[in-house]
């Protein structure tokens, strides 16, 4: 069983030569050297070559896109002058208020002054105590009626006639005048 156990067996040194000759490096005969693998050589890669592309010739400038470039710079421009005005109105603006409000409290304050200085009751009592002035009588006063309609009179021009012709002519004149 021994030896049957022992043919099935691997031994890896059973082959092995192990003649020493005093040398850490080992020899290699010239059939050892032969038998040796080539280190592969690996064949290049094609190289990539981009394919050459026609580039077109560069056209000229449109004259049309010209002038919309000279268009929309000139609206800019514009734009941001009306911007710059619109600033200038709006600072405009609030100074003219402030100036407004400083203006309304004055006049508030001159009249209060007014009314001060002139006491009307005083005034009335010292005019009509020298008889300079005295109230209307009843035989003074005129009453006014309003019930008529008004009419005004200019005097050094003529009275214009109510006609249908001469109102359409004058409506039209005053059209044409806007054109």
């Amino acid at each position: 069983m021994a030896s049957a156990a022992r043919r099935g067996s691997y031994d890896p040194y059973r082959n092995l030569n192990y003649a020493y000759d005093g040398s850490a490096v080992r020899i290699l005969e010239e059939e050892e050297a032969l038998q040796q693998p080539r280190p592969r050589v690996r064949p290049r890669h094609q190289q990539l070559v981009r394919p050459q592309v026609e580039v077109r010739p560069a056209g000229k400038v449109s004259l049309f896109a010209v002038a919309g470039f000279a268009a929309v710079l000139m609206m800019a421009a514009l734009l941001l002058m009306s911007y710059v005005q619109l600033s200038a109105i709006s600072s405009e603006i609030v100074s003219l208020n402030n100036e407004m409000t400083t203006l309304q409290s004055e006049e508030a304050t001159l009249r209060a002054r007014y009314e001060l200085a002139y006491d009307l009751g005083a005034i009335e009592k010292a005019v009509t105590s020298d008889g300079s002035m005295s109230r209307p009588q009843a035989g003074q006063m005129v009453y006014v009626d309003l019930t008529e309609p008004d009419s005004v009179v200019i005097f050094g021009q003529e009275e214009t006639g109510g006609s249908f012709l001469g109102s359409v002519e004058e409506i039209i004149g005053n059209i044409l005048a806007y054109f």
